[in-house]
Order: C-alpha cells, then structure tokens, then sequence
C-alpha cells in the first residue's frame, strides 16, 4: 500500500450527525487511543502492515510530536478531538484503547461510547483486570458496541515488530477483527501468534495468568543466580556465559536471553557490572497478585506464582531487610561452614551449575503447571472454554514468557486436551522426573549457605505434595472436627462422619458417628460470605482502596483495578 503525504497526518473535523453521534468522513481502517511507548509502536505496526489509522492522545502535544516524529511518512492520522477521531474511521469503526487500566479506561469509554454505533468494536489492549472487563461488556450490552478484552504481551518491542496477542469477547468482532490482528502478531513455524482466546474477559484473564507465570519465571531466575553468586563466587560476566550457553538448550526462553543480556552489561560510571550497581528492589504492577487472588478463589494452588509476589514486596522493604540483618543469624553467623551441611563433591562448580540448570528447568516446568490448571479450572468455572494447546502455541512468539518449553507443553495438551495437569503427561513426566534430582541438590545447598529461593522450594513442594497418595491432612481434618466439629471422611466407610472428642488426655477409644451437616466443600470452601458483597474499611489508605491512582514507583501496588472491582475482588 502506499505511504500518504504528511499533509494528510492532520485532524479531520467533523459534523454531528444523529443522536450526537460523528458522521464517518474519512476511510481509516481501525483506530488508537493513547500514545505511551507501547500505543506509538502498536500505531507503527498496524500502520506498517497496511492499515491506515487514526490515533488520538488526551494531549494534543503528545498526538502532535508523534504525527510529525516518529509516523512521519506513515499512514497515521493524528486526532485532537474524540469526535473528529470516530469521524475518521470507516464502518463498522474498530477502536484499540491503550490507556492505563482501571478508572482511566472507563473514562475513555464514557467519552467515547456516546459516539459510536452499533456494531462498532472497542478494544482494551491493555493490562485490564478481567471482572473489569466483564463489567464493562455488560455494560455494553445494550449499545451493541462490541467490546473485546486483548491481552498484549512482548513489551515495547513486541508492540512494534509483532506482539503476542490475547483477544477475547464476541465472536463476530474477532472475525473482524482477524485479518489486521493477524498481520501485526508475531510469527512462528506454528503460526501467527493471535488466536480468539473466549468470551468475555477472557482474553484479559488469559493475560493475567501469563503474567503470573513471567513473575514466576522471573523470580526462579533471579534465586538461580543468587545461588550461583554466591555459593561458587562468580562475577557477572561469568554467570552471563553460563545463562547464554544455557539458551542454547532446554532452557532456551527470552528471559534466559535477557537474564544473559543483563549480566554482560558494564556500568559506565563505575566500570563495575551494572546488575551489581541496580538497588534490589523489584517493583510491580499488580498482575501477579491478581493471578495469585484468583487462584485462591479457584481452590487451585499457585504456590511458585504466590512466592514470586511474596518475594517482590519484600524486597521492596529494603530498611526491615537491612535491620533483620544485624540481629537474625544465618550459618554465617553461626559458624556453620556449609561443608557441614552438604558434602563437598555437592560444592563442585561444573557439578553445581548442572544441578542449577536442571533446577531451574524443573521448577519453569512447575510453574507453568500450576499457570495451566489455574486455566483449565477459570475456562470451566467461567465457561471460556480455554483451548490450553492453543494458548500454548500463540505464547510461543512475541510474548514475555516464549520458551521453547512451549513446544511440549503445546503438544501434552494438544494428545489431551482434558488433561487435568501437565504434570500428568507422560513425557512431562519424564522430564520432571529426570530433573527432580538436581532441583533437591540446588535447594540443599541453598539452605546450608542461608540463601532464601522460595519460589525454587515452592515449585519443588508442589511437585512433592501432588505427587503423594497420602498426606498429612487427616490430622488436620480430626483437628478440625475436634475443635469445630467440621466432620470427616473415612477411607474405609462411604459417608460423612463426626465425633464427639473425649476431654483432651484421655485414652478412650473413640467411635465415628455418620453427620448429616452438608459443610463438606471438596477443598474449596471460601467461607460463609454474604451475597450483598462487602465494603472497604472507611480508614484503608486511597491507594489500596483505588489502585489506579497509586504511586507509578510503589512496589506494593495493588494493580490498576477499577474502584468497583477492588471492593469486589479484595473484600
């Protein structure tokens, strides 16, 4: 397609026509809504793929600079207006919003919505809580506006040169929507990398997940050179090596890359290797928590995911960490030498970085486990249907989270979409199996050097928990019936059973009486909530009690939920 003159990168004024509505003047094929970083470089993209667009900013100096900068010479339109913005676009009129999520979106929309039609599609590309975004179908019922939640995962590259993309919402918007969504993806031997997620909020849901499983990724990461700086007393550039060979095989991933990336940089001021001169404090945005709420809603346990939100917020408590230091003792302190606790053929570097590399294998292995059954348990309870091998195949391309581990986890699903968890797959479970042994020897000598890598334990916890034929919980369930009378279930009678305890002491043998009390909840008992829903505390702090307006540097946000969904989601 050919490139416009840049005198048609200019606002286009328009009309009202009926109901206040703009009259269509002019022919872009789909337009966007907010230009940070990733609303330029997606405009960019779309534009590059041969989709002319309109792009609109609430600043009219930001719209100016980017028509006149960086989509000089493209098929970009610039809007100083919402009204001349629609007037641009052909029928029906396709609208990606890439604002900040939470109440930002639902102002966009109140402007916005008043002057569309039906049939005319809105697309939330950004990292919107997915109750949000089932509200806000709802809410758009009525109009027959068709709105679609997108998750859009690669960051600032990705949006330029081809993202993973995540939509959800009505089927017939996707078919739409398809052809220009599919030329801007990223591309893979397995296709581009952009399928129709589900219903509903499904796409942002899907997002969330994924984001849940990078912090997970992440965190392993960061405890695998944490363990290797300081058990075997390698610089930067050393583990850098290590990372790059390690992406080279089964581990190859883009945050292996740029785990390699990272540690191969100098800093320009002190010489020194910059990771080493980076506060360690880890911000966030809210996503993994949310993946790690939901999964305790779901009764489906998350526990690598749990640890990487864990980990963040205390490592955001720098000054506690720094004074829990010089009164909390570690083997260090103790006079513990680790050859005490672990032998020395275990301290062994080409022994110990083998070790950490199938450690760090199995625990990505665990981790994406639990971020799948969260996804088969939401896609039942929800009714989005999720297609498991699907996501699996688009996550492979552009995303944060693309790991040639992909490839194995597509295929378990794809024999067995029913699977009720990878590690069940036969060829997940050799691969788990064979790595198991270097993830106990990691964790063994993390422990004897004091080294914390919780969510390297958790990952390994929960493989060690799922794998077991009994646990532990008939103890706490006769503790329950004892001080609750909550009841219990026998392995050798059919039925629900309770018993009136003797006094604490006693010796009597006790028999096991069938109830009648309906409180069994299978795991997943949520407690007796009223369905009124609840209210926030009158004195919780404005930034817990509205996400979005919190602080861009807080390490503790709580994410950009709207208002609504926070009360609804957190209390």
């Amino acid at each position: 397609m050919s490139q416009e003159p840049r005198s048609m990168a200019t606002a286009v004024q328009a009309a009202p026509g009926a109901n206040g509505r703009a009259e269509a003047s002019g022919g872009r094929h789909i337009g966007l809504i907010g230009l940070a970083v990733m609303g330029e470089n997606l405009a960019l993209n779309i534009a590059r793929n041969g989709y002319p667009m309109a792009v609109y900013n609430r600043s009219p100096d930001r719209t100016r600079a980017f028509v006149d900068e960086k989509a000089n010479g493209a098929a970009i339109a610039g809007a100083y207006d919402l009204r001349s913005f629609v007037a641009q676009l052909e029928r029906p009129r396709r609208v990606v919003m890439l604002v900040k999520a939470g109440a930002p979106v639902d102002a966009v929309l109140a402007d916005l919505v008043p002057l569309l039609e039906p049939g005319d599609m809105l697309i939330d590309g950004g990292n919107s809580f997915f109750q949000d975004t089932e509200r806000r179908s709802r809410d758009l019922s009525s109009t027959r506006v068709l709105y679609v939640g997108m998750g859009v995962s690669g960051g600032e590259e990705g949006a330029l040169n081809g993202p993973s993309l995540m939509p959800g919402g009505p089927p017939d918007a996707y078919a739409l929507l398809e052809p220009v969504l599919t030329a801007i993806s990223a591309k893979t031997e397995a296709g581009p990398c952009v399928t129709h997620v589900g219903p509903g909020g499904s796409g942002h849901y899907v997002k969330m997940v994924h984001n849940g499983i990078e912090y997970g990724d992440m965190q392993l990461i960061a405890e695998t050179y944490d363990v290797m700086r300081r058990t075997l007393n390698l610089d930067a550039a050393e583990m850098g090596e290590i990372f790059a060979r390690w992406n080279e095989g089964k581990l190859a991933s883009y945050l292996i890359e740029v785990t390699a990336a990272v540690l191969a940089f100098k800093d320009l001021d002190t010489g020194q290797p910059l990771v080493d001169v980076i506060l360690d404090q880890a911000e966030q945005k809210g996503t993994g928590r949310w993946t790690t709420q939901n999964a305790l809603e779901l009764a489906t346990p998350t526990p690598t995911i749990d640890a990487a939100v864990a980990a963040r917020i205390l490592s955001s408590k720098r000054s506690q960490r720094i004074a829990a230091s010089r009164v909390l003792h570690g083997p260090e302190q103790e006079n513990v030498g680790p050859g005490a606790l672990v032998g020395p053929d275990e301290l062994d570097k080409e022994r110990l970085v083998a070790a950490l590399e199938d450690s760090l294998y199995f625990a990505k292995v665990s981790s994406y486990a639990q971020g799948m059954a969260l996804m088969r348990v939401a896609g039942e309870t929800y009714g989005y249907g999720l297609d498991l091998a699907e996501i699996a195949r688009i996550w492979k391309g552009g995303c944060i989270i693309r790991a040639a581990l992909l490839d194995p986890i597509r295929e378990a699903y794809g024999e067995q979409p029913d699977l009720d968890n990878l590690l069940l797959a036969p060829r997940i479970a050799d691969t788990v199996n064979a790595s198991m042994p270097g993830c106990r020897h990691a964790i063994r000598v993390a422990r004897a050097f004091g080294i914390p890598c919780p969510a390297l334990s958790a990952s390994l916890d929960y493989v060690d928990t799922f794998r077991q034929e009994r646990l532990p919980a008939n103890l706490v369930q006769a503790q329950r019936d004892f001080f609750g009378a909550h009841t219990y279930k026998r392995l050798d009678k059919e039925g629900t059973f309770h018993t009136v305890w003797t006094s604490l002491g006693t010796k009597e043998t006790m028999t096991s009486v069938p109830s009648r009390r309906q409180m069994w909840a299978e795991g997943q008992g949520e407690g007796d909530r009223s369905p009124e829903g609840g209210a926030i505390p009158d004195a919780t702090m404005e930034a817990v009690a509205a996400p979005s307006i919190a602080s861009p540097l807080d390490p503790d946000v709580a994410g950009d939920r709207s208002p609504e969904a926070t009360e609804k989601g957190e209390f």
